[in-house]
């Protein structure tokens, strides 16, 4: 067996992203593996989750149903995989959300697993089984720190609300495991009784960050519909 890692966890001065997020939530607790509910259309979630960090970063913008660049400058560098999603919207023409999330599902998984794993945050075990037949396993370098971050973002929906709203980073995760039945963050149960701040979590995603999950929803539909 062999484990690709790099030294070092990310620095301080650079949380992770939210497509890198949403990854370290897709990883079972004490598995060492990836959730397998959502593994057919996790590169759809990975792809809405860095739309909705450029638009949350005011790069990009809703303009009837589309995705537009904003004026506002780049004022710290974007990590490759935010970079090449802002990329796939010219400057000088508006793209429909749907084709600029379906853009890149193909390879999100893969790009934001490597970009996690140079980072130092995972690292991965490669495991012989049977000849040719390998398996991956994945470690979290700072469980706790993983964990802390899957707490807050199922408080976002489990937890009677607050004076301050849930930070808007949280709202979407905990949207975009909802939408993409991300078991690792809820399972069924976890959702019962909680349906209220479900629709007002997504009501406010809706509003904030319109034509986000239109686009996603056409998306899951593709990913879970079997080839004919």
């Amino acid at each position: 067996m062999s484990i690709s890692q790099q030294n070092g966890p990310l620095p301080a001065s650079k949380p992770l992203s939210l497509p890198q997020r949403l990854f370290l939530l897709s990883l079972r607790p004490g598995k060492a593996k990836l959730d397998d509910d959502s593994a057919a259309v996790r590169g759809s979630l990975l792809s809405a989750a860095a739309l909705a960090e450029l638009c949350i970063t005011g790069l990009l913008r809703d303009n009837d149903g589309k995705a537009e660049r904003t004026n506002a400058a780049v004022t710290a560098p974007l990590d490759p995989f935010l970079a090449q999603v802002l990329d796939d919207v010219p400057a000088d023409r508006p793209r429909r959300w749907f084709d600029v999330l379906e853009k890149r599902w193909f390879e999100a998984e893969e790009v934001v697993r490597d970009q996690l794993v140079a980072a130092g945050v995972i690292a991965i075990e490669h495991r012989r089984i049977l000849g040719p037949i390998g398996t991956k396993r994945f470690h979290v370098t700072d469980p706790a720190t993983a964990e802390t971050l899957r707490a807050r973002v199922r408080d976002a929906v489990r937890q009677e609300p607050g004076p301050e709203p849930v930070a808007i980073g949280d709202a979407v995760l905990a949207v975009l495991a909802v939408d993409g039945n991300v078991s690792t963050v809820f399972g069924w149960a976890d959702l019962r009784g909680h349906k209220p701040a479900v629709r007002a979590l997504t009501a406010r995603i809706d509003g904030d960050l319109p034509g986000l999950r239109s686009a996603l929803s056409g998306s899951l539909a593709l990913r879970r519909t079997p080839s004919s």
